[in-house]
């Protein structure tokens, strides 16, 4: 019989009563008994020792493979929600997402700012900031720190530029679940690139805004179902920390780089559908994408569809605000 590490799969749910369930791969959320897997016993119990006794999510290598856990109490009893991540992250050019696309973001590694990526649970944002920041690791080198809870995809290690030089990456949990203290920690080691696996705290949303804003970039991820609704919640969570509205829409304005919402189609092979919208690098330059973050009133369709059409036209996607 095949080993979990063998079996195509993504999530395991494994429930009180020993039985394990995995996605069908025939209907979008339809399952399957996880039958065929000879290692399911000591993996679960694997995933008991692993426990701290403390907080429900938590990370674990099984059979040198990454899963992300989460550790659920039911009626019955105690259930485990597993992610299995891949044995190496793969080429974003892979993902499905357009070519034009591909190349304006491989043209921002040189740039400081934010890079945010929106979506529903379970629709493929960390993989997508994490092949991104595999890919300008292994371009251009640099230094690379990391913020997840728990770490997912495997970064951390040496890469080897093609531009001849070294890119470092190392991946770090927020110390007690304080997300503010470890991105100010984050903030005096001197990375080029920060990855913070989640906005989803004021005070992870501050420091956020102001780490995009002072030289690094950033890459992150938010839950929201549009472009527009994950400027707001940033924003929103800025303000309930240690800001106004108009200081936090302030500052992403002058730290965004782009901003993009990210779903997930498909069966067996899953595809990405993508709404994004990009502000000029050149933060020096009028920018129309800029001045409506600024102004507070995010209205951003009509920018988005214009920007969305030219960049597959191969035209140029900015147009001056001056």
């Amino acid at each position: 019989m095949p080993k979990l590490a063998d079996i195509n799969l993504s999530d395991i749910y494994l429930t009180p009563d020993g039985k394990a369930f995995t996605s069908d791969q025939e209907t979008s959320h339809g399952l399957r008994l996880l039958e065929e897997a000879d290692d399911l016993q000591v993996f679960q119990e694997f995933l008991e020792k692993a426990w701290n006794g403390k907080r429900p999510s938590y990370s674990i290598v099984f059979d040198k493979i990454i899963y992300r856990v989460e550790r659920v109490r039911t009626l019955t009893g105690v259930q485990y929600n597993c992610r299995k991540m891949p044995r190496k992250i793969p080429d974003i050019a892979k993902l499905g997402f357009p070519d034009a696309l591909l190349r304006h973001l491989m043209l921002l590694n040189k740039y400081s700012g934010l890079l945010l990526w929106s979506g529903p649970t379970g629709q493929g944002k960390t993989t997508s900031i994490s092949c991104l920041l595999k890919k300008y690791l292994e371009r251009e080198g640099g230094f690379a720190y990391t913020i997840e809870d728990p770490p997912e995809m495997p970064l951390d290690g040496i890469y080897k530029s093609k531009r001849g030089g070294l890119g470092l990456c190392k991946q770090t949990e927020p110390p007690n679940a304080d997300w503010g203290l470890a991105l100010k920690s984050a903030l005096r080691s001197r990375p080029h690139y920060i990855l913070v696996g989640e906005i989803r705290t004021p005070e992870t949303a501050s420091q956020v805004l102001r780490a995009a804003t002072s030289g690094h970039l950033v890459l992150s991820t938010i839950h929201a179902n549009s472009v527009t609704d994950a400027i707001n919640s940033i924003v929103k969570y800025a303000s309930a920390a240690d800001m106004s509205e108009d200081l936090a829409y302030d500052l992403l304005s002058r730290g965004v780089l782009g901003v993009m919402h990210q779903k997930l189609q498909g069966t067996k092979s899953l595809y990405p559908v993508l709404r994004f919208v990009f502000a000029n690098p050149d933060s020096s330059k009028g920018d129309q994408v800029r001045a409506i973050i600024k102004d507070g009133n995010v209205n951003l369709g009509t920018v988005m569809e214009a920007q969305m059409a030219r960049m597959l036209k191969g035209d140029s996607i900015f147009v001056s605000n001056d």
